[in-house]
Parts: structure tokens; C-alpha cells; sequence
């Protein structure tokens, strides 16, 4: 009897626990081969402005391939270009690219691989005299605004590229020629990944090899305000065949972030259509020293834009009429009485990557356990039942 019942529920339990991991973590079951250069295809005369590079991350699938490019000519902005082709290749015009960024002057070819395409732009940094302690930008007198910094405008110095076992991260910071960055810089930093993981530096957002990491800092930055709070301001660029939303998702995951138990997820869908293809997502909390100091964050309201932002990237790939979409980012809570002067830093991390946003995978394994675990003791119960039946077993 025992033989036949430890046969049956040793097979039962394996087959719905494997079921149940691959429905869960199907996303995460793949690796991508990263490979990183630097400016491909450049070659003198031609060169870029001081500081102004073109990083290019290759995400080879088994039969796709994920593009990733990074650019800090004009506002930095961070382009993801998804190919159906394992042999789908970065080409850049040099000459139109350096000098006028003109539509079509920097391609993926070929053409009829690509499937999605979408920029997230670093556009400007607001800051504001946060007098009454709201820690709101939309409560803040106008007059209490200083003029934005135009990443457009700044100067940067040469990527730092790092290459690991589980990815590729590349650094750029800079700054404009003001007291304002004597002595600080801003930075952005950009990862790729070829599996499933969590970074090691907080917020630690889980990420897989569809997915990028970007990572903006302040630090060392001269406030202009006693009181000084800042804003992030970002922009969205894809095909005007798809339209963009924002919203909020519960995230239990205190083993990693007690006190946050959200995601913020601002996705591409397409216009006749409720499947997402693309994301960027965030957990609502920023860190004002390197070290855990984390301070909550909010974020906007999703606007549609007029124009596309002054970057080269976005003006060079872009050529049929993009649609564009902006939010700020803004840090700290109402009565706060820690300032931006206090700790000279402030860090936020943001997630950018191909289809639905991550979820909470072991979250979900867990729920999914309840109503399986109770089917599997009806089951063996039953078939504990039926054994005892068939083999004539008497309680005595």
C-alpha cells in the first residue's frame, strides 16, 4: 500500500511543482549572450564631440536579439530595439549622425527584423526651494524654481564599461560649467544582464535578460536653495502605433526592501490592443546617502508631449512622427526635515525591458501553493482510500 501511494503522490507532487515554477518563472528561464562596443562602425576622419559616445549592448537570444544603445549626444536617452533575427546589426552613418542627427542615420538592420522599438530620455533635473516643506513640485510656487539643468547642455566625461559573469554595466557622469558642479557630478549608469538576478546595490530591483537597469545619482552637487529638493524629468519615445500608461502594483518583497511594498510600472501598449510590449519600472523610494538612507519618491502625472526631446539617438533612429510621453520623478515627503544640503546625494534606480513588467515571482509561487496544496491532500486522501480498497487493508 505505502509503495503504491508514495509512488503516486511523489509523482503528482513533482509534476504540479514543475508545472507551477514554469508558469511562474517561464520569463526568466532564458539567457542572452551581452556583448558591449564602443561607437561601432567609427572610423576617422569622423570623430564625436569630447565626452559624447554611442555604447552599444547586444543581447543575442536564441532566435531574437536585444539591442540596447546608449547615447549622451544631446539629453542622454537609453534606446531598446527588439529584432526576430539572431543576425540583426547596428549601422550608423557617421558623417549625418555627428553633424545633424537626420531621421534614418542610425538603423538596425535589417529592417523587417525589428518588432519593438523604444527611448527612455534623461532630459532635465528641476530644482526648487522647498520653503513650506511640501516635498510636492505641483504645491510649489513657481517663483520658488531655479532654471532647470538641461542635460542637453552638459558635459561628460568618457564611459566607464565594466564587464562580469552576469552582465555589462557602463557609467557616464558629468555636469555643466557652473559653482554648481565644482565639486559634484551626475551620473548615469547603465546595466545589461544575461539572466535572471538582483542587483546588488539598493533598491535591488529583481531584473532578467530582457530587461536594463538604469541608475541616476547626485552627488557632491552645490544646492542653490537652503532648502533645495530636486525632480527628475524623463521622456518616452516610441511608435506612434502604440500609447503609454502608468500605474501602481503591490510588491511584497520586504526581505529586500522592509517599509516599500510598491512598484510603479509606466508601459507600452498598443493602440488597438491591452498586450504590453515594453516597461519601465521603479519601486518609490530614493536614497540620499550611498549607503541605505532610503526617503520615499513619487512620480507625475503621464503627459503626451508636442515634440520629441533634443536628443541625437531618438532624432537619428526615429522617423516616422514618434509619440512622445513625460513624468517627473520627485524625492522626499511632507515635513521632511532632511534637505537635499544635508547629504549632498541622492540616488533613484529605474528598470527598462522587453514585454510585461517583473512581478514578484516567489510572491506568487506562494499563493500559488494554498489552493494547490489543499487539491493535493484531497488527492491523497482519495487515492490513500483507494489503495486501502484495492488492497483489502481492515482497521482494526
Amino acid at each position: 500500500m505505502f509503495g503504491c501511494l508514495g509512488k503516486i503522490i511523489t509523482s503528482v507532487l513533482f509534476g504540479v511543482a514543475s508545472c507551477i515554477v514554469f508558469l511562474l518563472t517561464r520569463g526568466d528561464m532564458f539567457q542572452r549572450k551581452v556583448s558591449v562596443e564602443l561607437n561601432p562602425g567609427l572610423t576617422p576622419p569622423w570623430v564625436l564631440p569630447p565626452g559624447v559616445n554611442l555604447v552599444h549592448v547586444r543581447g543575442l537570444g536564441q532566435s531574437d536579439t536585444l539591442h540596447f544603445l546608449l547615447c549622451n549626444h544631446g539629453a542622454p536617452a537609453l534606446l531598446m530595439v527588439h529584432t526576430n533575427s539572431t543576425q540583426s546589426s547596428v549601422q550608423v552613418d557617421w558623417p549625418s549622425f555627428i553633424n545633424s542627427s537626420s531621421p534614418s542615420s542610425l538603423k538596425v538592420e535589417p529592417q523587417t527584423s525589428v518588432r519593438y522599438s523604444r527611448a527612455l530620455v534623461f532630459t532635465r533635473v528641476w530644482e526648487y526651494d522647498d520653503v513650506r516643506n511640501t516635498a510636492d513640485p505641483q504645491l510649489t510656487p513657481e517663483s520658488s524654481f531655479f532654471p532647470p539643468y538641461e542635460l542637453q547642455n552638459f558635459i561628460w566625461s568618457d564611459p566607464k564599461i565594466t564587464v562580469n559573469q552576469s552582465g555589462i554595466t557602463v557609467t557616464l557622469c558629468g555636469g555643466e560649467k557652473t559653482e554648481s558642479f565644482v565639486n559634484g557630478s551626475l551620473c548615469l549608469q547603465f546595466s545589461a544582464f544575461e539572466s535572471v538576478g538582483r542587483d546588488q546595490v539598493w533598491p535591488n530591483l529583481r531584473h532578467n535578460a530582457n530587461s536594463s537597469q538604469l541608475r541616476v545619482w547626485m552627488d557632491g552637487v552645490t544646492p542653490r536653495g537652503k532648502h533645495s529638493r530636486f525632480a527628475l524629468e524623463f521622456q518616452s519615445v516610441g511608435e506612434s502605433v502604440f500609447r503609454e500608461r502608468t500605474y501602481d502594483s503591490t510588491c511584497i518583497d520586504d526581505e529586500y526592501k522592509p517599509y516599500f511594498f510598491q512598484v510603479s510600472n509606466w508601459v507600452s501598449v498598443p493602440v488597438n490592443g491591452d498586450n504590453v510590449w515594453g516597461y519601465n519600472q521603479w519601486k518609490p523610494v530614493a536614497y540620499r546617502k550611498p549607503e541605505p538612507d532610503p526617503t520615499p519618491c513619487k512620480h507625475s502625472e503621464l503627459v503626451s508631449e508636442d515634440q520629441i526631446p533634443q536628443s541625437h539617438l531618438v532624432q537619428a533612429y526615429f522617423i516616422k512622427d514618434p509619440q512622445t510621453y513625460g513624468l517627473n520623478i520627485s524625492f522626499g515627503i511632507p515635513g521632511d526635515p532632511v534637505f537635499y544640503s544635508d547629504t549632498k546625494y541622492i540616488s533613484w534606480t529605474v528598470l527598462m525591458g522587453l514585454g510585461v513588467p517583473l512581478g514578484n515571482s516567489f510572491y506568487n509561487l506562494h499563493i500559488a501553493f494554498i489552493p494547490i496544496g489543499i487539491v493535493i491532500l484531497l488527492f491523497i486522501f482519495a487515492v490513500d482510500c483507494a489503495c486501502k480498497r484495492t488492497l483489502g487493508y481492515t482497521r482494526i
